[in-house]
């Protein structure tokens, strides 16, 4: 099958693309032939040798991606969920091996769920890390109830989009950050109020969110701690914790932590059921195909996107 190798860290020079065997699949493992994969920032972080390189880096061949759409080609002898034909999509062990660059992907079943017939494979490809990340931070981990106040950053980002439409679903009053440009969107999505990050301070228009989803990081994720009520949350993704962030949240009276997305089938399917249902839909910033997968990267990286990047083989 074709796939792309990461060669050594570095460029998208050190995206290869090239053959090698198809993977065998585990008793309780469903064999995918990927129709669309969805890249995120940790896609571009990994091939750079940071994000889960870390972790991956003994692995030959190495292949990075977490995030597909396409049709079950053979399962597992254990497996009753799915069966070759149906059309599914997942996010794929993630933290690990995901090995999604490629056209063909072993995948543990209780990664996956069912593609909802009304949605194409791209956009259920575009659903998976981004939308479960949204998922976990609001309800895994910040137990969003109706009638609280949820401040999203990056509002219009590959995150941000699925984060203000699930935090509607649950009945928050959402605010989201984005630029002006993209106000229309972000309230299109279902948030109540739009901060301008360009020209406005969020945390002098905002004290009193019961959660803030910081998944721009850095300095952001500490003036976050200045826009959540006491004893609330500020939950972020793209930065770790530190211990003067640990020091500042405890003096200010509120929660704070980093949060890592991982693999789960039963998320997976409840975010196909909003999906079905149209209470969240996915917005595509781009389609490349699969050898151009280095392009895709590239426009990644500059970090402009409106919604998700996607990748079609």
């Amino acid at each position: 099958m074709k796939a792309i190798v990461l060669t050594q860290p570095g460029g998208v020079e050190n995206l290869q693309l090239t053959t090698v065997e198809k993977p065998k699949v585990a008793r309780d493992g469903v064999l995918i032939r990927v129709k669309a994969i969805s890249i995120n920032p940790v896609d571009w972080k990994t091939r750079k040798g940071t994000g889960v390189y870390g972790r991956l880096k003994e692995l030959n061949p190495l292949i990075i991606g977490w995030d597909v759409s396409g049709v079950v080609e053979s399962v597992g002898e254990d497996v009753v969920a799915f069966k070759p034909g149906d059309e599914v999509f997942g996010m794929i062990n993630f933290p690990g091996h995901g090995q999604a660059y490629a056209e063909y992907v072993a995948a543990p079943a209780h990664h996956l769920a069912l593609k909802p017939a009304n949605i194409s494979h791209e956009e259920a490809a575009a659903a998976t890390l981004a939308a479960l990340t949204a998922w976990q931070v609001l309800v895994t981990y910040g137990n969003v109830q109706a009638g609280q106040k949820v401040l999203i950053h990056a509002a219009a980002g590959g995150v941000g989009h699925y984060g203000v439409q699930i935090a509607k679903y649950l009945g928050a009053n959402v605010i989201g950050t984005s630029s002006a440009a993209k106000k229309a969107m972000v309230m299109d999505l279902g948030a109540d109020e739009h901060i301008d990050y360009t020209t406005q301070k969020f945390e002098e228009l905002v004290q009193d969110a019961d959660l803030v989803f910081d998944t721009v990081g850095g300095e952001n994720f500490v003036r976050s701690l200045d826009a959540v009520k006491p004893h609330g949350w500020v939950i972020s993704i793209p930065s770790g914790m530190s211990g003067d962030i640990e020091a500042q949240a405890k003096a200010k009276g509120v929660n704070a932590r980093a949060m890592l997305v991982e693999s789960n089938g039963k998320d997976m399917q409840i975010l196909a059921g909003l999906l079905a249902n149209g209470k969240m839909k996915s917005l595509i910033n781009s389609v490349y195909p699969f050898e151009q997968m280095g392009a895709a990267h590239i426009e990644l990286e500059q970090g402009r996107a409106t919604g998700k990047i996607i990748v079609k083989l």
